[in-house]
């Protein structure tokens, strides 16, 4: 039963107005959307639509104005702040330790748990690099070291994971894989924030979809809305919207 009283909860991640400009130039302009907890939100655009500057805002990686709130609560101006709010993320150059190992590398963020040990244990497994568990990242294969990166976003247990590209560079069973954790993820009830390129994967994985074309936002809606809007269609093909 629903308390009439009760204030209804915040998104998990609430960004309001956000611009950021480099010199004279305005990248991004006005951006609004939010994510609740259990849902999985792309951002998408062609090339220079502002979606990596949005989410190095979020990130707190270039200077914002406008408003990012998570839980409620206002987002830390600086990266380091990030894991003090349940956020973890995932970047394109996947800011892993080349010279140490896989569980090496889960272990950085973890090294004040006690359970350190099984929550890697785990997120090795679901990720399915348990045998290369002591192997230097430096040596596996791209497409292993995207599952490390993912695995070392997760074995902190976020309540809000940041994707930047996590399908680039992989092919469609990797893909797969991916998208089957990333769903997992936020059937537990983490908020998921991707930014992507692969198109067909974001129609496969998101619950809603913010579209970008220079630095603001075009069309929003879940995937069959954004796929049918003619806005989107001009932005990626250039064919004139009606």
């Amino acid at each position: 039963m629903t308390d009439d009283n009760s204030t209804p909860s915040s998104p998990r991640l609430e960004v309001r107005d956000l611009t950021v400009a480099f010199g004279g130039l305005t990248a991004v302009a006005g951006v609004s959307f939010d994510v609740e907890p259990g849902e999985i939100v792309a951002l998408i655009g062609p090339n220079g639509a502002g979606k990596t500057t949005v989410f190095n805002a979020v990130c707190a990686l270039v200077r914002r104005r406008g408003s990012v709130s998570i839980d409620g609560e206002p987002a830390p101006t600086r990266p380091s702040g990030l894991v003090g709010h349940g956020v973890s993320r995932t970047l394109q150059g996947l800011g892993l330790f080349s010279g140490l190992t896989v569980r090496e590398n889960l272990l950085v963020p973890l090294a004040s748990r006690a359970d350190r040990e099984a929550l890697v244990d785990r997120e090795l497994s679901r990720l399915g690099v348990a045998h290369v568990a002591h192997a230097p990242v430096g040596a596996l294969p791209y497409p292993e070291r995207k599952r490390v990166a993912l695995a070392r976003a997760l074995v902190v247990q976020p309540r809000l994971l940041l994707l930047d590209e996590p399908a680039g560079g992989l092919g469609s069973e990797d893909i797969a894989a991916l998208g089957a954790v990333i769903r997992e993820s936020a059937q537990a009830g983490c908020a998921v924030l991707l930014v992507e390129h692969h198109v067909d994967f974001v129609m496969s994985i998101a619950d809603r979809i913010v579209v970008l074309d220079f630095g603001q936002v075009i069309a929003r809606g879940t995937p069959d809305q954004v796929r049918d809007d003619p806005r989107v269609e001009e932005a990626y093909l250039g064919v004139k919207a009606a």
